[in-house]
């Protein structure tokens, strides 16, 4: 039985995305109708049958572009932004996407009446940064909140799940290559949350359950290391590869060529991120500003991962029930 829709609208800018998508559905399972904001409606079509039919609607729109921004939000209840980018392509860079692109939203959702976002940053988010992501995080956290003080900020550590490009990316190497990078040595820290939980963090602040103007981190139940990700990683696909320690400048130079080739496969920008730990601070675990003080239990690396990379087996799905 369907939810009965509750006559509230939702709109979602990056609603096709990774994290974009189960926001979306979490949305839609709580009865909003929801109007995934995107900048090509036409590749948006698999989030229909997230919902009801006509319970969730794609439409164009584009960051660098206020009208648009201004059209997704006409009569709208709520807005979220979970867009963001991990390398720059054209004219989608750090700024336009990350820096520039939240105040915007949040100058759009004032004009029509609203108070507060959602807000989707980072973990990490710093203005006195060497990476520009984490610097351009911190820029979209400013205008948002100078613009709506009462939006709500959640910062994800790295986010994991079907689609996500960390896991799935390295267990595709893995198929190859006899041996993996482990930049900076491997030793940088991460709390891997699961895209579900933070969907359904996104759920909660749109229901107004969180604090207003509050930044909550949100972490797993686990900090893993660099190293500790890949080697799970090669447990569950059932492959044996070295892991081969490659030290910060020589990763660095590396990203500079390889953020040329079509798909960014590692930039320099991502190796200034990896020389920061990536994990829930101890002020927000204080003031209960994590996912377990909102009420929500995280689930753990090991009861999902077998989900979704079992396919990079040596025999794909069909080594699922076969002895190790």
């Amino acid at each position: 039985m369907s939810t009965p829709l509750n006559g509230k609208l939702v709109t979602v800018f990056g609603g096709s995305g990774f994290l974009g998508r189960h926001i979306v559905q979490a949305l839609a399972r709580r009865g909003y109708c929801v109007r995934a904001a995107v900048r090509r409606p036409d590749l948006a079509t698999h989030l229909q049958p997230l919902g009801a039919p006509g319970q969730i609607m794609p439409v164009q729109a584009n960051l660098r572009y206020r009208w648009s921004v201004d059209r997704a939000i006409i009569g709208a209840d709520a807005v979220v932004n979970a867009v963001g980018i991990l390398a720059p392509t054209g004219s989608q860079t750090f700024d336009a996407v990350q820096g520039f692109g939240p105040r915007a939203i949040a100058e759009a959702a004032r004009g029509a009446g609203l108070s507060a976002i959602t807000h989707v940053s980072a973990i990490g988010a710093n203005s006195d940064s060497s990476s520009a992501y984490a610097r351009t995080k911190a820029a979209g956290e400013a205008g948002v909140l100078e613009t709506l003080a009462d939006s709500v900020i959640l910062r994800p550590s790295i986010v994991f799940g079907p689609e996500d490009d960390f896991f799935n990316q390295f267990a595709e190497m893995a198929r190859f290559s006899p041996a993996l990078p482990l930049i900076g040595g491997g030793v940088t820290k991460f709390q891997p949350v699961y895209v579900c939980d933070v969907a359904q963090a996104v759920a909660q602040a749109v229901d107004g359950q969180l604090q207003s103007g509050g930044i909550y981190e949100l972490g797993g139940p686990e900090i893993k290391s660099f190293r500790d990700c890949l080697e799970e990683m090669l447990e569950i696909t059932r492959r044996s590869r070295a892991l081969l320690p490659i030290p910060f400048p020589v990763a660095s130079a590396m990203g500079k060529v390889m953020q040329l080739l079509p798909g960014a496969p590692l930039t320099a920008d991502q190796v200034e991120l990896l020389k920061t730990d990536n994990v829930v601070s101890d002020t927000a675990k204080s003031e209960g500003r994590t996912l377990e003080g909102i009420g929500i239990d995280p689930a753990n690396l090991a009861s999902i991962l077998p989900t979704y990379l079992e396919r990079f087996r040596e025999h794909g799905q069909y080594d699922a029930h076969r002895a190790v």
